[in-house]
């Protein structure tokens, strides 16, 4: 993410790409990018077991699944940073995977970042695509269309609800507490 007020195009040399989403995205992004740009050199950091169809031979695989500890997490990382890469794709699918992971690689690696959506379109992380990010953004968080009435409409009940259920809880545990203590008496 260094290159984020960095608009120049970077050259794709050695490609990292990093797999946080269903297998079938990877193994389509590497044939587009290479009928795009010509042969690349890619190295991958994956949560799966195996590597993906179209990774080319040599390709560096790096586990994170094999980092147990904060030392070797931190090695990890520090390897990815040092390898040279021109440019990184982060596959940004509406999947839970590797999501510190993926975002502390992009913070920790000088590479320009380029966002990959689980249609395989994608676009650089840098200044000149801030609308597109935010779109993006606000897509995840569901706060686009119709959809943002709902959501912004549950965010304003949301404390409502969360008061009526303590004074209805209060009120039952008030009267067992008032019926038990007329039973002692």
């Amino acid at each position: 993410m260094r290159y984020f007020w960095d608009l120049r195009a970077n050259k794709w040399e050695r490609t990292l790409l990093i797999e946080s989403g269903s297998r079938s995205l990877i193994e389509n992004l590497i044939p587009a990018l290479q009928a795009q740009l010509g042969e690349l050199e890619f190295d991958l950091v994956t949560c799966f077991a195996g590597v993906p169809k179209n990774l080319p031979a040599g390709a560096k695989v790096f586990r994170v699944n094999e980092c147990g500890t904060k030392e070797k997490r931190a090695a990890m990382i520090a390897e990815i940073a040092s390898q040279g890469y021109s440019t990184m794709g982060m596959i940004c699918s509406n999947e839970p995977l590797m999501t510190k992971w993926k975002w502390m690689i992009a913070w920790k690696t000088p590479a320009k970042l380029f966002i990959v959506n689980e249609n395989g379109d994608y676009f650089w992380f840098d200044r000149s695509q801030l609308a597109t990010i935010q779109h993006f953004i606000l897509f995840r968080m569901g706060m686009t269309g119709a959809g943002a009435i709902r959501t912004v409409a549950r965010l304003l009940v949301f404390p409502f609800s969360v008061l009526y259920l303590l004074l209805f809880a209060l009120a039952a545990h008030g009267q067992r507490y008032l019926r038990l203590k007329q039973k002692r008496i």
